[in-house]
C-alpha cells in the first residue's frame, strides 16, 4: 500500500515575513498597555450631580404629555356612503338585468294600483284631468270587469262611501 502521508514535505503551515524579529516588540507593547490602564483611575465618562435623581420625572413626563394623537378611523361615514352606494347600484343592476319575469296589465293588482294613488295623495280629480278626451289619450285598458248600471252603482255607493265625505268638499 502506497502511503501518502510520508511522502509530505510542507507542513501547510506558514508564518507572516519578519514575524519572530517583531513579535517581542508586539509583546512588550501589549504588556506596557495593559499597566498603563491598571493605572488608570477614570474612565473618561462623567454624569452631572443628581442625574439620576431627576431622570424618572424627566422621561415620564415626556411620556405622559398631554398631546393627544390624531386618530384615524376605519369606517367613517363618507367611506359607508360611498360604499353603500356602489352595493346599491350594483343590486339594481343585477335586479334590472337578470329579471326574466315580464309586467304585464294582467299582472299589476288593483289593489297595488289604489295604494299608489293613495300613497301618492292622487285624487279622482287628478285622475279624471288625465283621462280627458282633450288630450288625445287612447288608452285600451278595461279596469272593471264588471258593467255598471245605475242600480249597482247606487247600492256600491250607499255601502262604501260617506256623506261626511261629500259633505267637505
Amino acid at each position: 500500500m502506497n502511503n501518502k502521508l510520508n511522502d509530505i514535505k510542507n507542513t501547510g503551515f506558514k508564518v507572516p515575513k519578519d514575524y519572530f524579529q517583531n513579535l517581542e516588540e508586539q509583546i512588550m507593547g501589549n504588556i506596557k498597555l495593559n499597566e498603563t490602564l491598571q493605572n488608570v483611575d477614570d474612565s473618561g465618562f462623567k454624569t452631572p450631580e443628581g442625574y439620576f435623581d431627576t431622570l424618572e420625572n424627566v422621561v415620564l413626563a415626556k411620556v405622559n404629555s398631554k398631546k393627544k394623537p390624531k386618530v384615524v378611523s376605519l369606517f367613517n361615514k363618507q367611506s359607508f356612503i360611498y360604499i353603500s352606494g356602489v352595493a346599491a347600484a350594483i343590486l339594481i343592476m343585477f335586479a334590472v338585468v337578470f329579471n326574466e319575469s315580464e309586467t304585464s296589465l294582467d299582472s299589476i293588482d288593483t289593489e297595488l294600483v289604489e295604494n299608489y294613488f293613495i300613497e301618492q295623495g292622487i285624487n279622482t280629480y287628478e285622475i279624471a284631468s288625465l283621462l280627458t278626451e282633450d288630450n288625445d289619450i287612447n288608452l285600451d285598458i278595461e279596469l272593471f270587469d264588471d258593467t255598471f248600471n245605475d242600480d249597482s252603482l247606487e247600492d256600491y255607493l250607499l255601502e262604501n262611501v260617506d256623506l261626511e265625505d261629500f259633505i267637505d268638499q
